[in-house]
């Protein structure tokens, strides 16, 4: 069966509520089960969806887009890969067979929207320097409003006309704009990770990046293990530190102070 125009309508607004939830509430955030769940009920066959959107979960675990990098976006896949698994009867491997590139593409343009905002947020910055206030209120909604079409646009495509206009959107991109693309994409993580670093007590704990950084560059230990590595690096941490502030809480004494005085 088909898709009817209302159900394409619905399912382009749920993948439009998606991303706004995904870059303000955070209520559900990145869960392509509850999402291909959804997109289920819309289609009425809430089961299947739960089955595809069960097997998108599991392969999107593991995967973050951390300092601001961009990753496929397994929850667009999902919500695609239901809709086509639904109305064709063909199973979950054709829905991935559309989904799955209908996720790079939201790749792609949530590349594009983080630089557009980046022109917005300095943009809005100019106004409150002038102190333009209301127009800098008017324009920073702007932001949040783009970004939901960053998962409305590529779903309505592919629930509309399907996988062909999907890979011809793909194909259509000249080799200099997707390197382009891949350039931005890879700076993005060096830039959150520095603004992140920012913020830390580099003084006191960077160390412990560096470790990190020896485990898993020359030692090559799994992300797993150079994780429980920093929990237990952590609870030491913690459990010394919260001796010490027992100690001064009982003596009074500072072991700092102490150490400065000699």
């Amino acid at each position: 069966m088909g898709l009817t125009g209302m159900q394409v309508i619905l399912i382009s607004v749920l993948a439009y509520l998606y991303m706004l939830d995904r870059y303000s509430t955070q209520f559900f955030n990145k869960v392509p089960l509850l999402w291909g769940f959804l997109t289920g009920l819309i289609l009425g066959d809430a089961h299947n969806g739960l089955i595809v959107g069960a097997q998108l979960q599991l392969m999107s675990l593991g995967v973050a887009n951390l300092g601001g990098s961009s990753m496929p976006d397994y929850t667009i896949a999902s919500i695609i890969s239901v809709a086509v698994s639904i109305t064709t009867g063909k199973g979950t491997a054709a829905g991935l067979a559309i989904g799955l590139p209908v996720g790079m593409l939201a790749m792609n343009i949530d590349i594009l929207i983080k630089l557009l905002n980046s022109g917005i947020a300095r943009r809005a910055k100019t106004l409150a320097d002038e102190k333009k206030f209301g127009q800098m209120r008017c324009l920073i909604p702007v932001s949040t409003f783009i970004f939901g079409l960053e998962g409305m646009v590529p779903v309505a495509l592919a629930v509309a006309f399907g996988k062909p206009v999907v890979e011809s959107v793909l194909n259509f991109m000249p080799t200099w704009f997707t390197v382009g693309l891949n350039v931005a994409g890879g700076l993005l993580p060096a830039i959150g990770m520095a603004m992140l670093l920012a913020y830390m007590p580099m003084n006191k704990y960077g160390y412990w990046i560096i470790i990190g950084f020896t485990l898993a560059a020359f030692l090559k230990m799994p992300v797993l293990g150079v994780a429980l590595f920093g929990i237990a690096a952590a609870v030491h941490l913690f459990k010394s530190e919260s001796s010490k502030n027992a100690m001064v809480a009982q003596t009074g004494v500072s072991t700092e102070g102490d150490m400065e005085d000699e």
